[in-house]
């Protein structure tokens, strides 16, 4: 066998590197705080190191501070020594390292070998399984995606500030929002009141918009998208799991035009109106706008498409039309609604921090809520979207016989949690002739 395909065989290790990372810790203890932000037990490719480290990190978490003797006793006492190599290998292990003070340095190069033994595990099983008929591809695709996610996140940094080096760079911010003061640090919703108290959405939360059926969560949310991408040029995301992208369209095309959707749905128009619509559309075709119309879609398939989104569209916002049409990965029979919600929940707010941009969720709320203010105890299916939110409203507004007219509606959005800000309530107008919600005049 040659020695190239002899290396291919032999997962990536540096045998010296992880001699040394324990022959440094037992030099100088102090050393394991550096080290453990960099390592785990398994990030060794020995067992004996592996088993020597564990001992380490069990008298570290007692407090206790560890040399040659008390790391043999600690094995001795679990029955880890001879796997450990014995005494004789333990009280080796400082000849092989000539000052502790590197031990950061030997700790990555341990880490380096385990990224790139994990990467061939990885590999290797994305292989196997797609060889395997019995999976479907994107399941695959998607396993994959997320080990390698979950593979690059426990490799971020992990420091320490000072306050020396955390003041400058905050006041920095705050100098600049200071000269800067008309606008916001996240994307504006287009709502004064509403971004006064938020600022806009930030990146990595998840906003949860709720309210009976029929109040206007998808209205709000167009109107929002209306300001978003069409105004401001912002590239925005759109999962509508219920209504067709056409039906997006239209009612974008509504707002865009003050027109009523009825006239636009029956064709009863004359030629200027025409012409407006066409005016309309033309502004609609050039936004950065990108729309899935899926229904039922699995969360699965919403993590990948949304991921799809940001690398192939860079939106800046993804809004989700709605939460309680999604379909758990894990979903059965026997299965509560409850937990399959939570589990949703969860996977959004991560996608939210993968991504590190806003997700705006539309939520139901229950019927006991109805012609009264919703709370946060009214969102339907499960506690954890209330938990997992950073941002939770609610739309509340009078329910007329008929929204075919073109009389305004007093409505308001209840700002009933926000983690990072105040809560309250910002007054709108709801014109349902075009389904628009709007400034008030005065705020305007």
């Amino acid at each position: 066998m040659s020695t190239a395909s002899l290396k291919d065989r032999i997962p990536p290790h540096n045998i010296e590197a992880e001699q040394a990372t324990l022959g440094a810790i037992l030099l100088d203890w102090d050393a394991v705080g550096s080290v453990i932000t960099h390592l785990r037990a398994e990030s060794f490719y020995s067992l004996q190191h592996q088993t020597i480290f564990k001992a380490i990190l069990s008298l570290y978490n007692k407090g206790q501070r560890g040399d040659i003797l008390t790391l043999t006793e600690e094995l001795r006492q679990t029955g880890k020594l001879d796997a450990a190599g014995g005494v004789a290998y333990v009280a080796s292990l400082p000849d092989h390292v000539p000052t502790s003070s590197n031990v950061e340095y030997y700790a990555q190069l341990v880490k380096d070998d385990f990224n790139r033994r994990e990467l061939i595990k990885i590999s290797s099983s994305a292989i196997s399984e797609a060889h395997d008929d019995t999976k479907p591809s994107r399941t695959t695709l998607e396993d994959t995606q997320n080990k390698l996610f979950a593979l690059a996140e426990s490799n971020q940094s992990q420091r320490l500030l000072s306050m020396w080096e955390l003041v400058p760079d905050t006041f920095s911010i705050i100098e600049k929002h200071l000269h800067n003061q008309e606008t916001y640090t996240g994307v504006p919703s287009g709502f004064s009141g509403l971004d006064k108290m938020t600022s806009g959405f930030q990146n990595s939360e998840m906003i949860i918009i709720g309210a009976r059926p029929s109040m206007g969560k998808t209205a709000l949310a167009l109107s929002m998208i209306h300001h978003i991408a069409i105004q401001k040029n912002i590239p925005t995301g759109i999962f509508s799991l219920e209504m067709s992208y056409t039906q997006i369209g239209q009612r974008l095309i509504s707002q865009i035009a003050r027109m009523s959707g009825s006239r636009i749905r029956s064709g009863m128009m004359t030629q200027a109106e025409f012409q407006r619509l066409q005016d309309a559309a033309g502004v609609l075709y050039d936004a950065p706008l990108c729309i899935a119309d899926t229904p039922n879609m699995k969360m699965l398939d919403l993590r990948a498409m949304a991921r799809k989104m940001k690398q192939q569209y860079q939106v800046k916002i993804i809004f989700i039309d709605y939460i309680g049409l999604i379909t758990s990965d894990n979903y059965s029979s026997n299965t509560p609604r409850h937990e399959q919600v939570s589990e949703i929940s969860r996977s959004l707010k991560s996608l939210a921090r993968e991504l590190d941009i806003p997700i705006v969720a539309l939520c139901q709320v229950s019927r006991d809520s109805e012609g009264k203010e919703p709370t946060l105890a009214n969102l339907r299916d499960s506690g954890s979207i209330e938990q997992d939110a950073d941002v939770v409203m609610f739309i509340h507004r009078e329910r007329k016989a008929t929204d075919n007219n073109d009389e305004a509606i007093e409505a308001k959005i209840l700002l009933a949690k926000q983690r990072n800000g105040p809560i309250g309530n910002v007054d709108l107008i709801f014109l349902p002739s075009y389904a628009k919600f709007e400034n008030r005049a005065e705020d305007e």
